[in-house]
């Protein structure tokens, strides 16, 4: 029924999220209005007028550019069109007359696939049901370097429908959103080939199987207070990605290291992540009605068994082994948008407590490939009650004068976990997107990224400590694994793109065993 529904609307990539604090509107006008008065913030008294400014953006919704540091992001990877801005109007505003658009123009750049046909989504957009979709690949091969030379392919389907409650049923206070995603997994992952720690292919893993990714109420109360509930994962909301240009800006690259969130947070505890769902909940205070500051709390169930093939739809406490319970503590500042006002910069820094009971990493080497007999006579215990933490900082660099669609931002991460228990104790991202590599391709886009994983060093010196001792035979210490990606972002229409790029992995697994890899790889996305 509901992959049904939306092929007949033409499911789109808005995966809108949120009721706004304020209104998002077009930016105000510079000569005064003959049918009402603007407000100080830009706002009109005049009831129709602020009725059709607010519904031009079309079917996409209301996209909030001002949440873009600390919103809650059901989709952390890319594929979506980039908002348009605040001031600008959408593509076409003439309403789609049959199931095909109007012209190749207005096909070119509608922000799905489907567009709206007979204006279906606009109407349900409008009654309070927003439905969205979309078909995402990555391909990658290594010519040389890793294991063996092998090339693979894995794929994503998924399916948003967000209930606007005010809209559905026609109240007059606000009632929040309900939010559903489901998703489909498919394909092979070149990471275990290669071996990496970080999978070079971000949309594989977590089990390639159909399953729920959310089911939630999120709530905004007023200025100050946020809340969500439901089958959630912690990537949507704890050590997430800033958005820019209505886009996930870590998500710019295939290399699972970066995208969608530091990866060692989700390797050193029970973080959850996407396309999981886990029982959780979270609050967001904004100490000064905006969001110039964040203070953040959550909790979600752990459990270790929530990426297996049969539990795509596992909606209960069955099998988790404690609590995870992060904080975050958020600095935002810029302009409404990304293509006006002050330039985006934030800052984020936060920690975790997770009290399930786990193995020391002395019980965990097999992820560098080291065999069980390798902890005999190690000090292997069980520890209760990890913890962590992490600092965030990302900033738009430049904006271009003549042309605003065109910038350049920033990010970096530092990851630490738990040194008694933390397969990667030390770990850092950071990296550089280009929006608008040309005049005549405004958003098209150029990335250059970095990941930086650190073993951890208890491991290395017991791997040493055998090898002295003449027990370490056909074992390799582990140290770091690096991997630097760059790629090319082309977006020959506003629902379609093709992300060609080259990765270079440096001591694959973290050891120094195999040669370092070059990988050739290429991502597709196809909003509906």
């Amino acid at each position: 029924m509901a992959m049904a529904m939306c092929m007949l609307l033409g499911c789109h990539s808005a995966f809108a999220h949120t009721i706004p604090r304020k209104p998002f509107i077009s930016a105000p006008k510079t000569t005064p209005s003959t049918e009402g008065t603007l407000t100080p913030d830009g706002e009109t008294d005049n009831a129709q007028e602020k009725a059709a400014l607010l519904k031009s953006s079309s079917y996409n919704g209301l996209k909030r550019d001002e949440e873009k540091a600390f919103a809650s992001t059901p989709l952390p990877i890319p594929g979506d069109s980039f908002s348009r801005g605040a001031a600008e109007e959408p593509a076409s505003t003439a309403r789609q007359k049959g199931l095909l658009p109007n012209s190749w123009h207005d096909f070119i750049n509608q922000d799905g696939f489907f567009g709206d046909p007979w204006g279906a989504r606009t109407w349900l957009s409008d009654h309070g049901i927003t439905v969205g979709g979309r078909y995402f690949s990555d391909s990658a091969g290594n010519p040389f370097g890793g294991k063996s030379r092998a090339a693979r392919y894995a794929d994503e389907e998924a399916l948003s429908i967000d209930f606007d409650l005010k809209k559905l049923a026609g109240l007059e206070f606000n009632a929040g959103v309900l939010h559903f995603l489901t998703l489909a997994r498919q394909g092979a992952g070149l990471g275990n080939t290669l071996p990496v720690i970080n999978s070079p292919m971000e949309i594989y893993g977590a089990g390639e199987t159909m399953r729920l990714g959310r089911l939630s109420w999120e709530m905004h109360w007023n200025h100050y207070v946020q809340t969500e509930f439901g089958e959630i994962n912690t990537e949507n909301d704890f050590e997430q990605s800033s958005t820019y240009w209505g886009a996930n800006l870590y998500c710019q690259f295939q290399n699972n290291g970066i995208c969608g969130m530091p990866q060692s947070i989700a390797m050193n505890s029970g973080y959850g992540f996407y396309p999981t769902a886990h029982p959780g909940a979270w609050v967001k205070f904004f100490p000064a009605g905006n969001d110039h500051y964040l203070v953040q709390f959550g909790v979600y169930s752990v459990d270790p068994t929530i990426s297996g093939v049969r539990n795509g739809w596992k909606m209960n406490l069955h099998g988790a082994t404690g609590t995870f319970l992060p904080f975050q503590l958020g600095w935002h500042q810029g302009g409404e948008d990304d293509y006006s006002g002050p330039l985006q910069t934030n800052v984020k820094v936060g920690g975790y407590w997770d009290t399930s009971e786990v193995k020391n990493v002395y019980g965990q080497m097999g992820t560098y490939g080291i065999p069980p007999s390798a902890a005999e006579g190690a000090p292997l215990t069980k520890v209760r009650g990890r913890f962590g933490g992490w600092f965030q900082f990302d900033r738009m660099l430049q904006r271009d004068e003549a042309d605003p669609h065109r910038g350049t931002a920033f990010f970096g991460s530092f990851t630490w976990g738990d040194p008694r228990t933390a397969i990667a104790p030390y770990y850092m991202t950071a990296g550089l997107t280009r929006k608008g590599t040309f005049a005549s391709r405004p958003d098209d886009t150029i990335s250059l990224g970095m990941k930086v994983l650190w073993a951890n060093p208890k491991v290395t010196h017991w791997i040493q400590h055998l090898q002295r001792s003449g027990r370490g035979a056909g074992l390799y210490a582990p140290h770091s694994e690096e991997a630097i990606e760059l790629n090319y972002g082309y977006r020959p229409a506003r629902w379609l793109l093709l992300r060609p790029g080259l990765q270079y992995l440096w001591n694959p697994g973290a050891i120094k065993r195999y040669k370092d890899a070059m990988l050739i790889d290429l991502e597709t996305a196809i909003a509906f």
